[in-house]
């Protein structure tokens, strides 16, 4: 089996703002000398880990990334429900009638329970008190006593853990024993802690290693951010006292064909699933589908910049992975930069090859330029 599958993508986005900085501007890097415009690793693994190929191809073994899930467990438990159908009921905002399975819990025990069962997974904040020292929440943070500092990845068999001792406490009316709290799961099934990794910095034995490295997308050529000046007209303002626009406001945005490179340790991937040959072909074939076909989503309803990748080599191998990002070390500037940028790429890997022997011992090309390979073939590909 090989131990490494590495991805080189090039995907063509028209005007857009795919990933925004703290200004609201597509975030940028410069690279050999000029600017680039860049798209993080961090938003393109959450906008993969969102989509709906995910989904439909892992179903159950998607985990849940909350600071929330005492709130969750306290709804669940005030209401009778499986926290499962919480979650799901909150995240379709589904109003329909609850389906209790279990006689609802005050909201006191609720919040007692609720705090001791979060706890597990990480430090719950603190309320601020008041000079009386009476606890009080915030205006800004309803429940905040019951939410967690920092984020925790959840995988679907410790969710079920929780629904199942929620039962059992509501039932009993008894207080959590300490084995009753062993919820945390060191193996589990959640295709994307395992993928991504997870960090529980409060119980450092159940963290994941990321068995995927993804790099920050960045364009192959110079990129200058442009501004957007816009306005919105008022539908029943028909000019008799002002026939000015109604909102006037600026957008910054910038297109660019952006080079990605993914570096997935298939023996770890393995590894952190359990040796589940089977998952790990899925996971992997859903990375990659998405890796091509799914795009950010920031200001997506003003630009509508999807895009799928235009060209893709797999690669599988047991040798040291490396990027070809130096590829585009000198800004391209060419009139057909589609093409000049797949034929870089293939020199570069050549020259590579040459002074270091070989890279990998096997590819697979997908180029929608000249019509040659297909996802498909890629999907096959890089399931062992």
């Amino acid at each position: 089996m090989s131990k490494f599958v590495q991805l080189h993508i090039l995907a063509s986005y028209p005007p857009s703002n795919l990933n925004r900085d703290d200004l609201g501007r597509p975030k940028t890097a410069v690279m050999g000398g000029s600017q680039r415009l860049r798209v993080s690793s961090q938003s393109l693994k959450r906008a993969w880990r969102e989509s709906d190929i995910f989904k439909e191809a892992l179903s159950d073994h998607i985990g849940i990334r909350t600071k929330e899930i005492g709130v969750y467990i306290y709804n669940a438990l005030t209401t009778g429900c499986s926290l499962v159908d919480t979650i799901k009921n909150d995240a379709e905002k589904n109003d329909a009638e609850k389906n209790e399975i279990f006689p609802p819990v005050s909201e006191s025990r609720a919040k007692k329970y609720a705090q001791e069962i979060a706890g597990v997974f990480g430090k719950v904040k603190t309320t601020k008190k008041k000079k009386d020292d009476k606890a009080e929440e915030t205006e800004n943070e309803p429940f905040g006593d019951l939410k967690l500092e920092q984020l925790a990845h959840f995988s679907q068999e410790e969710i079920i853990l929780i629904d199942s001792l929620l039962e059992k406490l509501a039932k009993s009316g008894d207080t959590p024993t300490k084995n009753d709290l062993l919820l945390l799961r060191e193996k589990h099934t959640a295709a994307d802690i395992a993928m991504f990794g997870r960090m529980l910095a409060s119980s450092p034995m159940y963290n994941t290693e990321a068995a995927v490295q993804v790099s920050h997308a960045i364009t192959v050529h110079k990129v200058a951010v442009e501004d957007d000046y816009f306005t919105a007209v008022d539908d029943l303002n028909k000019g008799d006292d002002n026939a000015g626009a109604a909102h006037i406001g600026e957008l910054e945005f910038a297109s660019g064909l952006f080079y990605n490179y993914i570096c997935i340790d298939r023996t770890l991937l393995k590894e952190n699933l359990g040796k589940d040959g089977d998952l790990v072909n899925k996971a992997l074939q859903a990375l990659v589908e998405a890796a091509a076909k799914v795009a950010p989503t920031g200001k997506q309803n003003s630009f509508a910049s999807r895009a799928y990748a235009s060209y893709i080599m797999a690669e599988k191998g047991t040798q040291q992975p490396r990027s070809l990002s130096v590829a585009f070390l000198k800004a391209l500037n060419g009139k057909d930069l589609l093409d000049e940028s797949i034929s870089t790429l293939r020199d570069t890997n050549g020259k590579m090859e040459s002074v270091y022997g070989k890279c990998s011992e096997s590819n697979c090309e997908m180029n929608a330029y000249t019509g040659e390979g297909s996802l498909s073939l890629i999907l096959d590909f890089v399931a062992d």
